[in-house]
């Protein structure tokens, strides 16, 4: 008989789940709740869960467990992707809380105003066990290296992922209040954001802050102490809108590198540690580390590495399987790593190595860049030589000065050929830029010219 393991740890019926608007929510309530949307779920084998508000998909994952659903938990949610992933999950409903155009011709249901009956309110005494090896969410990756891969996710390893997260970030010991600029359907979102306040005690924000004033006013809306689950991208933003904050207690950050530079500003402003999550959604979260500290990450506990040649594969606790890892690692002799480069990054012109994440570094620095990104676009039948091409976010400079600046300090075999000049660079909800979007921006800029 395989085993079985409750839904939520360490809780006890009253405590909070979650931060609304209109106040706390309770693990009862919420299971309630549950319980009632469980109840009017089409059938079918998939939820595809896009629910922005964070505690509408906390209550539609759940109801999805109780009615026998998987959930699909894609990072883009364009037309053309949803559509995909509703190809390879035939019944698939949708699950939305406002005007979801990207759905498509996928069947819908809007989050609707849940008043649990009282066979609900009974059901909800009851903690629901969930079979450990039973695959509950599928999520997939971002597509910033390509088409989107379907990662399969067990309730057991889910719970260990939870709780190895919790062990390195002190949660266990002292819960936290949950702030996330990220979404939930997102592998960093769901393991750092949403799996706390099932498994470790740390009740989350139920809103997805974006702006700057939305995420002050989500910090001050819950008491300390209080964790920061953002990007470096976010947290850019935050601290260069220069507007007063709420006391925080730790600062998370991940789906990107975080430079010292900015961690270190970010610690200055407000008096709280800066902590880095290392994973990827094939594999969970495996390491952190204070960037102020250095360079070097820590593995999670009961998570290791081995390498054969260049490769990297991940395993133990929570890691599904063994997963070799997209990243050029080097492992230290006290168990620690270092990160040098992406395999995908690694690109060859005319004989010369470089990555894109040392030329993205090299161009964001140059004075009066707010953003930018090089990327190898995809090659024309007819040419022999793909070039680099660059997008950037500079205002008041032109497409003659960008270049002359960035001229001394990259081999001219990288310069970008387009330099492609843009009001905002398409990232998505997490910061990262998508192939298919850095290549429409290309096709716009030649139709432009």
């Amino acid at each position: 008989m395989s085993q079985r393991l409750p839904l939520f740890t360490r809780r006890h019926p009253d405590d909070t789940l979650a931060w609304r608007s209109d106040g706390p929510v309770s693990v009862r309530r919420f299971l309630a709740e549950a319980h009632a949307l469980a109840a009017r779920l089409p059938a079918g084998d998939w939820l595809l869960n896009v629910c922005s508000d964070r505690y509408r998909f906390a209550v539609g994952f759940v109801a999805g467990l109780l009615a026998g659903k998987t959930s699909l938990q894609p990072a883009s949610q364009t037309t053309d992707t949803l559509a995909d992933i509703a190809a390879r999950h035939p019944g698939t409903c949708c699950l939305r809380d406002d005007d979801f155009a990207a759905a498509g011709e996928l069947p819908c249901i809007d989050f609707p105003a849940l008043t649990p009956s009282a066979a609900d309110e009974a059901a909800a005494a009851e903690m629901p066990e969930i079979d450990a090896g039973r695959i509950v969410a599928i999520l997939f990756t971002s597509g910033s290296t390509g088409k989107p891969q379907a990662q399969r996710k067990t309730w057991g390893r889910l719970v260990a992922n939870a709780q190895a997260g919790a062990d390195r970030l002190g949660l266990d010991e002292r819960p936290m209040n949950i702030v996330a600029t990220v979404p939930a359907q997102h592998s960093y979102g769901f393991e750092s954001s949403f799996l706390p306040a099932f498994h470790d005690g740390s009740p989350f924000w139920a809103g997805k802050p974006f702006y700057p004033q939305d995420v002050t006013n989500a910090l001050a809306a819950v008491p300390r102490p209080r964790l920061l689950v953002t990007t470096p991208f976010h947290l850019s933003t935050l601290l260069d809108a220069g507007i007063p904050l709420p006391e925080i207690d730790v600062i998370l950050s991940a789906t990107a590198p975080l430079s010292a530079e900015l961690a270190a500003r970010a610690e200055a402003r407000c008096k709280a540690p800066v902590l880095e999550i290392y994973g990827s959604t094939e594999s969970g979260q495996l390491a952190s580390r204070r960037t102020t500290a250095g360079p070097q990450w820590t593995l999670l506990a009961g998570v290791s590495l081995t390498q054969s040649g260049d490769t990297t594969t991940a395993s133990g606790r929570h890691v599904e399987g063994e997963v070799p890892l997209g990243d050029i690692i080097e492992c230290l002799p006290d168990g620690r790593f270092t990160l040098t480069g992406r395999h995908a990054d690694m690109i060859n012109i005319a004989g010369k190595r470089t990555s894109l994440a040392w030329l993205n570094h090299k161009l964001c620095a140059l004075p009066g860049v707010r953003d930018g990104a090089f990327f190898l676009p995809d090659t024309a039948p007819q040419r022999h030589i793909t070039r680099l091409a660059a997008c950037v976010c500079a205002p008041g400079m032109d497409r003659a000065q960008m270049l002359a600046a960035l001229r001394p300090h990259i081999d001219p075999a990288f310069m970008p050929r387009p330099l492609i000049l843009c009001d905002s660079l398409p990232r998505n909800t997490t910061g990262k830029l998508t192939r298919d979007a850095l290549q429409a921006l290309l096709a716009g800029s030649k139709k432009d010219a």
